[in-house]
């Protein structure tokens, strides 16, 4: 994980205009993880007779496969709500990790001293768990607002070595698993029933209630920890990389089903999956195209251009419904291209649409000047890295920088053109918001 940038944050007036004060959607009641999930989810099963000195255990230091159940002595630390936080004096935060949770309602952030949880819209935070001793926290992965999360360590002082992968219950108030791996951990990924491993050349998936491995999966050289599944209870879908350079490949649990597509002809940089797991959105280290396949049969849908010059593509997003995607990159500019929408450009004369002077000059003249361009953009600064997700309300896109800004900004779905910045805040620096 990349860690902040020391670039102070710039100031943006106007905070929020377009909100409605007396409006409730997005709003979190919650001040722990014990949230509206609690309850259905299934609980891992640890050593009833040893409550608070127990956990399960799952070392793969040998083989890379389950061994017997070990015994483990827990720190008992709970979770601090914010309202009753007296924060100690430690030092200046630096950030290792930022991501979404599976509903972009909320965001996690690793930082040398703990984790944090941010409510999105309204903007707030959560709760943070700091540690006295470094305590650095390289990857945090939530289960939409419940009150599981995996933690794996990070920084000059992790707080948990960087081959495991902690297992929190904040109901518990205290770790009730660990999984060991023989190399370090790029990535985690959860779902309600699994729990997904990423480490740089394989896939672990693992079964919710018990820990129990279900699957390993070969990838080609992956030190982004690049994976992603899909959230619908019936319809378990993961991508991860194939084996060979630009290709990914698409599971199919339901349907017992493996899909290889070989997306681009260089390597794969980011990739994103539609939440019913239909759609899947790819780009290459090249950064300037980026693909949107249907993961079924492999079809390739739409072709999108981000730009003209290479870059490095940060992270791509679907919005819940699958009609807009994001992507951000390393040239500051946050894209939102059309996925469903008709490009009516090409029936506007009163002949057939082939008989368009866009379709008749299409295959005469390159690629470039006939590539399909993002509706929106917002810009932001060129070399930090931000990642970008869907809003809850309509047509709001949520940025997330690891300078530690948060931005929330709209876009118009009929003109497009620059977004309209409706909130910035500083997350790790919660005085210097505008």
């Amino acid at each position: 994980m990349a860690t902040v940038s020391t670039i102070s944050s710039p100031v943006w007036p106007n905070p929020n205009p377009n909100s409605d004060p007396h409006s409730h959607e997005g709003i979190d009641h919650a001040e722990t993880l014990s949230g509206d999930l609690h309850g259905s989810l299934p609980p891992i099963v640890s050593n009833p007779h040893h409550p608070q000195q127990q956990r399960i255990s799952h070392n793969h230091e040998v083989n890379e496969s389950n061994s017997a159940l070990a015994s483990v002595p827990v720190r008992e630390q709970t979770l601090i709500p914010t309202s009753n936080l007296q924060i100690p004096n430690f030092s200046p935060i630096s950030l290792h990790h930022v991501s979404f949770n599976q509903d972009n309602g909320c965001f996690a952030c690793g930082i040398n001293q703990g984790f944090r949880i941010y409510n999105c819209d309204p903007f707030r935070e959560i709760f943070r768990r700091d540690f006295e001793n470094g305590g650095g926290i390289g990857i945090v992965e939530m289960l939409f607002r419940c009150n599981i999360l995996a933690l794996v360590g990070g920084g000059t002082q992790p707080q948990y070595p960087l081959n495991k992968v902690m297992i929190w219950d904040d109901h518990q108030g205290r770790c009730i698993g660990e999984l060991s791996f023989r190399s370090e951990v790029r990535g985690v990924r959860l779902r309600r029933d699994r729990i997904v491993v990423i480490l740089e050349q394989k896939i672990f998936v693992y079964n919710f209630t018990d820990l129990k491995l279900l699957q390993q999966i070969e990838t080609f050289a992956n030190p982004k920890g690049l994976c992603e599944v899909s959230q619908a209870s019936g319809n378990f879908v993961l991508v991860c990389l194939g084996l060979r350079k630009g290709q990914v490949r698409v599971e199919h649990y339901a349907s017992k089903r493996t899909k290889f597509i070989l997306a681009h002809d260089s390597r794969i940089a980011c990739f994103a999956l539609s939440q019913d797991g239909n759609l899947i959105a790819t780009a290459s280290n090249k950064g300037t195209l980026v693909r949107v396949f249907n993961t079924l049969d492999g079809t390739l849908l739409q072709e999108v251009r981000r730009g003209a010059d290479r870059a490095e593509i940060y992270s791509l997003a679907f919005s819940s419904a699958a009609e807009w995607l994001a992507v951000s990159s390393d040239k500051g500019t946050i894209h939102v291209f059309s996925v469903t929408g008709v490009d009516n450009s090409d029936h506007t004369s009163t002949g057939s649409p082939s008989s368009s002077p866009r379709a008749l000059i299409k295959g005469v003249i390159p690629k470039y000047f006939s590539s399909k361009w993002s509706l929106a953009q917002f810009h932001l600064v060129e070399g930090t890295q931000y990642i970008a997700a869907f809003g809850h309300q309509k047509n709001t896109v949520v940025i997330l920088g690891l300078d530690g800004s948060f931005y929330r900004c709209k876009f118009d779905p009929k003109t497009g053109g620059e977004m309209t910045q409706l909130e910035y805040h500083n997350f790790v620096k919660p005085d210097d918001s505008y």
